[in-house]
């Protein structure tokens, strides 16, 4: 698999994962993806990530199901950071933040302090059991 060879990998084996809503352009998540679970990502066109947590793969919507189909799957200049264009399934509108929000990415820095901006579509104690 020569094109995994030219991801720069971090010292931990490692790189940056961005996940984009490929219908609206939403940020919805960050995470991490090892080699393993990029490859499993190009083979199955689902996202896999890596829980440094957990130290497993994960694969997104494995409890929640909330999985992400991969359309595409791009590199920055730098080789050290990947884009994800996905759709996200499993609720509409999709949710891709464990704490049942759309996106991760629901604070915004308003008068010196962070607010939530975006609605919890689904109670996360009901996704997670």
């Amino acid at each position: 698999m020569d094109w995994l060879e030219q991801v720069k990998w971090d010292a931990q084996g490692l790189v940056p994962v961005i996940a984009q809503e490929q219908g609206t352009g939403d940020v919805l998540m960050f995470a991490w993806m090892n080699r393993e679970a990029l490859a499993k990502t190009a083979e199955l066109g689902r996202a896999v990530y890596f829980s440094r947590s957990r130290a497993k793969l994960w694969f997104k919507g494995e409890e929640s199901g909330h999985v992400q189909t991969v359309h595409e799957i791009r590199i920055d200049c730098d080789n050290d950071v990947v884009l994800l264009k996905v759709t996200q399934l499993g609720h509409d509108p999709g949710i891709a933040c464990h704490t049942g929000r759309h996106s991760c990415f629901y604070s915004v820095l308003k008068d010196g302090q962070w607010q939530s901006v975006e609605p919890v579509l689904k109670n996360p104690e009901s996704i997670y059991k």
